[in-house]
């Protein structure tokens, strides 16, 4: 599969971008129809500086200018990949909140943005409105975020999300039995440091499938370092079902048994209208510990021996 990058200086305002980037892939001997490269550009791997601003460019028909650079990254492979669908939750207009699924990013690369969020609330959301990434689910893990539309949104929840004003609340499955004894009213707080920053998770547990040994726990989280709630509870020797990273490398799970870890509750002072807003994901998105025992049985059916 092809992957490669041109940066391209623009000499003359009769330039154009298609014909810009067939010369220089031509020129190259890169293999590439105009029909596949204005499909690139919609995917977002075409860039344009100009002056001292570099921004991702979807228009074919742009205007170029003398002292202009385009950067082309084409990528076969990652453009060829498919995003899944992702659930919107409410629009507020200024702001809406998703369903994230699993393997969705958060941003994009260079390469492309068209398997993110943002892009699939811009592309989907009627009126079509801009989209601004206020925080981030990690790519292996689902749930709710929230997607702001305007500058002024995008401004308000930054303060939000940077003065811990928001409550979110995920639920997670686990290898092992927690206590029955640490429900919500005592919960288990972990408070080791990740990559050498403060972090605190609080944890609980919801429910016990016996059969595959599994937890279904409650994880409030007061920071947001990166992977926090899969090396907080694989700490306390409780990893989350599913995490090939961080969790036991000894399973093989199979394809079909994503990470285990959902972000199901969000609440906040809306920074437009200061109502309190608050949003739980519906039931059948949610883990299901039953599902999650049956696809781990089959692991052990399969085992040799």
């Amino acid at each position: 599969m092809q992957k490669f990058e041109l940066h391209i200086d623009i000499e003359s305002s009769q330039s154009t971008v298609v014909a810009e980037i067939s010369k220089h892939c031509q020129v190259n001997q890169y293999s590439l129809s105009n029909a596949q490269i204005k499909q690139a550009i919609t995917k977002g791997a075409l860039w344009l500086s100009r002056g001292k601003s570099t921004l991702r460019l979807r228009k074919v028909k742009k205007q170029l200018a003398p002292l202009d650079k385009l950067h082309f990254y084409f990528d076969e492979k990652v453009l060829a990949q498919t995003p899944d669908k992702a659930v919107l939750i409410q629009d507020l207009h200024d702001y809406s909140i998703w369903y994230k699924p699993y393997g969705m990013l958060s941003q994009g690369s260079k390469w492309s943005d068209h398997c993110t969020i943002a892009r699939w609330a811009e592309t989907q959301l009627t009126p079509q409105r801009p989209a601004f990434i206020v925080h981030r689910l990690d790519r292996a893990a689902s749930g709710l975020i929230i997607i702001a539309h305007s500058k002024k949104a995008a401004q308000g929840f930054s303060r939000i999300f940077e003065q811990h004003q928001l409550d979110k609340y995920y639920q997670v499955i686990v290898h092992g039995q927690l206590n029955s004894e640490n429900d919500s009213s005592n919960p288990i707080i972990i408070e080791s440091d990740i990559d050498d920053k403060s972090a605190k998770s609080i944890v609980s547990i919801l429910d016990y499938h016996p059969e595959s040994n599994t937890s279904l726990l409650q994880v409030k989280i007061e920071t947001g370092r990166k992977h926090q709630i899969r090396k907080h509870v694989a700490s306390i020797n409780y990893p989350v079902v599913g995490d090939r990273l961080h969790g036991n490398q000894s399973i093989n799970y199979p394809d079909n048994l994503n990470l285990q870890l959902c972000a199901v509750s969000l609440a906040f002072g809306c920074p437009l209208s200061n109502e309190h807003k608050n949003f739980d994901l519906p039931d059948e998105l949610k883990p299901s510990i039953s599902l999650t025992a049956k696809k781990l049985a089959l692991i052990n059916k399969n085992e040799p021996g």
